[in-house]
């Protein structure tokens, strides 16, 4: 079973840069990793999501501009980049997997890391 967990978050000020990582457990070739995040209050969000044997799939439209996905050669780690942080990024960001691609859809993916909280300050 594919174990996610997510790391790098933590306090920024606005402006500041962070990358935050998704390790995945188990060999998880073909399958694609997405990062969401949840903001206080509000439902879990889409961001990006990116496919191991291949590239990135789908950025929300929200997250262009400032949000990068990758991965590593080794393929067992996710990365998202975020530039010039906001206070409004302040949130919960988690990755998940799913071995078929379900778009953006919370729903559809199969597995989940416990998240890792983002805190923007201005």
């Amino acid at each position: 079973q594919v174990q996610l967990v997510e790391s790098g978050g933590g306090l920024a000020q606005a402006g500041d840069s962070l990358r935050l990582s998704c390790f995945a457990s188990a060999p998880i070739y073909g399958n694609y990793i997405a990062w969401f995040r949840r903001a206080p209050g509000k439902e879990r969000e889409f961001l990006a999501a990116i496919s191991w044997s291949g590239g990135t799939v789908e950025f929300a439209e929200t997250a262009k501009g400032r949000f990068s996905i990758s991965k590593s050669k080794t393929k067992d780690t996710a990365y998202l980049q975020i530039d010039d942080l906001r206070p409004e990024d302040t949130a919960v960001y988690y990755c998940a997997s799913s071995q078929v691609y379900p778009g953006q859809r919370v729903a559809g993916y199969t597995y989940w890391g416990q998240g890792t909280q983002v805190t923007v300050s201005s």
